[in-house]
């Protein structure tokens, strides 16, 4: 590449990024409890890639999919109950506001669960049983990605009329947004507050499950040495069955809260790049480490946050990987970076 080209493709560069200084500073507040916000959604579902890596060793790539298929889960448990895909908020009182949330969670969780553990019976066991590689795990959990992506994408619709297909859903809109205080500028609305409050009491739950239980000494004792664990009478196979059901228990409950945050988010690629995001935030935080997860996810929230503004929208993706490449420069291990197995509260 020539000089002249190459200051060229610089000046092109620089043209198209704002440098947005003031809005940050004008913004800081705003974009940070933005940030706070979509952070613990991430933090949910990139703990579900912990999880699986800290006791397979393996990225789980199809669990942006599973994360998806909680969206619809939920979409169409609500259906079944009654409720209408509308822009308009659901208004019959605080009680049957919190009913319904709850009922969307199950459902949403429950179908999340079971394509997990679905997905680790039919896709990665038999992988497992036969003594494959790393490579051949790693091939098909991009492959069950594109297949549960497509599945959505063609074959739902024929299932269930309406459901599914290229365009995005109108989602039930359950929580109409509503400012409950502010400071220094930035707005904190309701659905704001429950995203955080759900995401931090998953957060702990998991936490107290993986290192005060005993199913989580289990899965701590498979992560560091499964063949001693199964000499100690650790069931290795249901350890990963329930390992996995754990963590798309954690996706279907991410899938509501990112579905509160933005009702017409529900379409069949709409996992793909938040679960790269979400996986992002593993690695950042230390895959492998609960705590690491959760921190990532919400540095990640917070710096897209920040850089969408400084830098411009279209900008948003890139910043927050370029953040995690500087970082894996630095500590490439991530900053928590410490395995499942040795974890300790």
């Amino acid at each position: 590449m020539t000089t002249t080209a190459l200051a060229g493709g610089v000046q092109l560069l620089g043209a198209s990024i704002d440098f947005n200084y003031n809005g940050v500073i004008d913004n800081f507040w705003q974009l940070t409890v933005d940030g706070v916000t979509y952070g613990a959604i991430y933090a949910l579902v990139a703990v579900g890639y912990t999880l699986v890596y800290g006791v397979l060793r393996l990225i789980n790539f199809a669990h942006s999919e599973v994360f998806m298929l909680g969206m619809f889960g939920q979409l169409i448990g609500l259906m079944i109950f009654g409720f209408a895909a509308a822009p308009n908020p659901y208004a019959q009182g605080a009680v049957l506001t919190i009913v319904y949330l709850v009922l969307a969670g199950i459902i949403g969780a429950t179908i999340s669960g079971a394509a997990a553990v679905g997905l680790e019976r039919s896709a990665y066991r038999p992988l497992r049983r036969r003594g494959a590689k790393p490579l051949a795990f790693l091939i098909t959990a991009i492959g069950m990605s594109f297949v549960l992506q497509e599945f959505v994408h063609f074959i739902l619709p024929k299932l269930w009329p309406g459901m599914g297909g290229t365009n995005a859903q109108q989602g039930v809109q359950l929580v109409e947004a509503t400012e409950l205080l502010g400071f220094g500028g930035a707005s904190v609305t309701n659905i704001m507050i429950i995203i955080v409050l759900a995401a931090i009491i998953l957060a702990i739950t998991t936490e107290f499950l993986i290192n005060r239980t005993k199913f989580g000494r289990g899965i701590r004792a498979v992560a560091q040495d499964p063949d001693t664990a199964t000499l100690m009478g650790v069931s290795r196979e249901r350890v990963i069955m329930l390992t996995f059901f754990i963590g798309g228990i954690l996706a279907g409950a991410a899938a509501l809260l990112y579905t509160l945050k933005i009702p017409n988010g529900i379409i069949y690629s709409g996992g793909f790049i938040l679960g790269i995001k979400a996986f992002s935030a593993a690695v950042l935080g230390g895959i492998g480490n609960l705590r690491g997860a959760l921190l990532g996810g919400i540095i990640l929230g917070v710096v897209e946050q920040y850089g969408q503004l400084f830098f411009g929208t279209q900008w948003r993706d890139v910043v927050a990987f370029v953040v995690l490449v500087l970082v894996l420069m630095v500590r490439p291990t991530g900053i928590l970076g410490e395995s499942l197995g040795r974890a300790r509260a």
